[in-house]
């Protein structure tokens, strides 16, 4: 099973950084009130970005762990396609 990190920007204009194996389909799930609560009170989201295919969950919290430790404007890049 492949997994990716996604960044989902709210209404709000902030960013949430998650896991997923259907990114599409979590993004359905958070605008519906399913998920975290930051979702529940920031959404409804948008997807923004979503990584090249990981191989295991492992890697994709890794990944996604990294990610969230970036500042705004690195996670801005990357959803730009101007950092990796």
């Amino acid at each position: 099973m492949q997994w990716f990190v996604y960044i989902a920007t709210a209404h709000t204009g902030r960013y949430y950084v998650g896991i997923t194996t259907n990114p599409q389909e979590r993004i359905k799930e958070h605008n519906s009130g399913e998920g975290s609560k930051f979702a529940m009170n920031q959404g409804p989201f948008v997807l923004s970005y979503v990584s090249l295919p990981l191989p295991n969950k492992s890697e994709a919290r890794k990944r996604e762990m990294q990610i969230k430790g970036w500042t705004r404007e690195k996670k801005e890049k990357l959803i730009r396609g101007e950092w990796k």
